[in-house]
């Protein structure tokens, strides 16, 4: 809640005007009659897919990935953000490209493909990419913290 989306989102638009190749995700909040009922995929190609509901019912009958009250939507996830993540990794090397993708947080990491294609997309030497991560609270996230000890990754605190 401090402005990571939000920054993402302005500095995604400043780049794709100056003509920067740029393709990724972002996760933005679903709002209903003034409360928060869940959260987005959105692509920067404009697809656009449910991350997150709230869960009508407090047993997790059936196998869910759940954060908090939230029930995570890991098909709809997989579908948005894996064939771009694909498409990122396998481009030719012959410009550099920036890839977008926010967030690695909780409800992404139930994704195992995801895992993989953002550690595929961190060894790739054609991208760059811009992210944001939690700052660490309760048990440390692995690939979060292996992202944040990486040296060629420099962190910003969003504040």
């Amino acid at each position: 809640g401090v402005g990571k989306t939000t920054l993402i989102q302005k500095v995604t638009q400043a780049l794709k005007s100056s003509g920067v190749p740029i393709d990724g995700f972002y996760t933005q909040e679903v709002r209903e009659g003034g409360r928060r009922t869940g959260f987005d995929v959105v692509t920067l190609s404009g697809n656009r897919g449910p991350l997150s509901r709230v869960s009508s019912d407090s047993s997790a009958s059936r196998r869910e990935y759940r954060v908090g009250q939230y029930v995570v939507d890991l098909v709809s996830f997989e579908q948005l953000v894996l064939p771009m993540l694909r498409n990122v990794n396998h481009g030719g090397d012959t410009e550099k490209r920036i890839c977008v993708i926010d967030e690695v947080g909780k409800m992404e990491l139930f994704s195992q493909a995801f895992i993989q294609a953002v550690r595929q997309t961190l060894a790739g030497s054609g991208t760059v990419v811009l992210g944001t991560i939690p700052i660490p609270k309760g048990k440390p996230l692995d690939l979060v913290e292996e992202i944040r000890s990486r040296k060629d990754v420099k962190v910003f605190n969003v504040s």
